[in-house]
């Protein structure tokens, strides 16, 4: 008997969902919806799901939905989230949980209420280069974990081609919501102090008003130390479309990351786009099927829905990440650093 799952939201990301979702053995995608009904249509047409809505109201009234992946911009999570906790279905939602601390705890004091399973899709804890320095942390090898720099970037062609919506966000609620979930796993250990700075200057150019980078450093119960860079206008020439890199340096060991220029294939070409370091870890095809870390995220919560398990990720998290993120822009606002309660 399989789980019913829907997907809200069907934009790149929304269709990674999908994919994940349509490949697991007890799952059947039983209906999408999207505020873009002639995309929901085709979506499910092409991937020959029954049914497609544009309002989640409509979704939530069909009984053949028993949980719901949310994959709505940053910053439309809360009125999604609120209606499908409230409707009784599982729901597995996008980072960040919500851009507000008040609606986080909106969303996790409806959770309390339900028997449902729920989880917010912070897609590091399952790549396999994280885990593996997760290990050499939690097993003692390196000592005390005392600092780290992490590197999340994005091609400029996010925010000005990728995402209509960048304005309404920031680097920081797009990438920066995973970078600071890894460091608070790795580590183990919260935040509780931040000090920030950002700039704008290249998309305001182009008349998108939200910054192009933050810097931010991090300081940890326990001592430690994270150093944490976003930035989303590399151009667009750069082999990568993600730039990820990260250092973690412990009392008695450390170690190095590099996820994206990585050379374990090169790939050149007469092409004029020149050299490439194809994506082996994140979403790679293989055999026309994508796999990759960021769907095995998802299949886990598939897999707690279907079993009957609680996820690895809690909604806890997400309100502890955003806790650091709003921390982060009121730093890089004020010129302060500010201690987080």
């Amino acid at each position: 008997m399989s789980v019913g799952f829907a997907v809200v939201g069907l934009g790149n990301w929304g269709l990674m969902h999908l994919a994940a979702l349509r490949s697991h053995p007890g799952v059947e995608v039983v209906a999408v919806c999207d505020a873009d009904g002639d995309r929901a249509k085709r979506t499910a047409k092409e991937h020959g799901i029954a049914k497609a809505y544009d309002r989640i109201e409509d979704l939530l009234s069909d009984p053949d939905v028993e949980a719901v992946s949310v994959v709505t911009p940053d910053f439309a999570h809360t009125d999604v989230a609120l209606a499908v906790i409230e409707s009784g279905r599982h729901m597995l939602i996008e980072k960040p949980l919500a851009t507000t601390l008040a609606d986080c705890e909106r969303i996790i004091a409806a959770a309390e209420k339900s028997d449902r399973r729920f989880m917010v899709d912070f897609h590091n804890r399952w790549s396999p280069i994280f885990v593996r320095a997760k290990e050499a942390i939690d097993d003692g090898r390196m000592g005390d974990p005392q600092m780290a720099y992490l590197r999340l970037n994005d091609q400029i062609s996010v925010p000005t081609e990728m995402l209509p919506w960048a304005g309404r966000s920031t680097v920081t609620w797009f990438v920066g919501t995973h970078a600071v979930d890894t460091v608070r796993w790795l580590f183990g250990r919260e935040v509780r102090r931040v000090y920030a700075v950002k700039r704008s200057r290249v998309l305001k150019s182009r008349g998108i008003d939200t910054p192009d980078f933050f810097q931010s450093t991090l300081e940890l119960d326990g001592g430690g130390v994270a150093v944490v860079e976003n930035c989303w206008i590399l151009p667009n020439s750069t082999p990568n479309l993600i730039d990820l890199k990260c250092e973690v340096i412990g009392t008695e060991g450390a170690v190095y990351i590099d996820a994206s220029h990585h050379r374990a294939l090169e790939r050149y070409t007469s092409q004029p786009e020149g050299g490439e370091y194809p994506d082996l870890f994140v979403c790679p095809k293989v055999h026309g099927q994508i796999k990759g870390f960021a769907l095995e995220s998802i299949r886990h919560f598939a897999n707690c829905v279907v079993e009957g398990r609680e996820p690895m990720v809690t909604l806890s998290d997400g309100l502890e990440v955003t806790r650091v993120i709003l921390a982060i822009h009121e730093s890089a606002e004020t010129g302060r650093a500010v201690d987080l309660a």
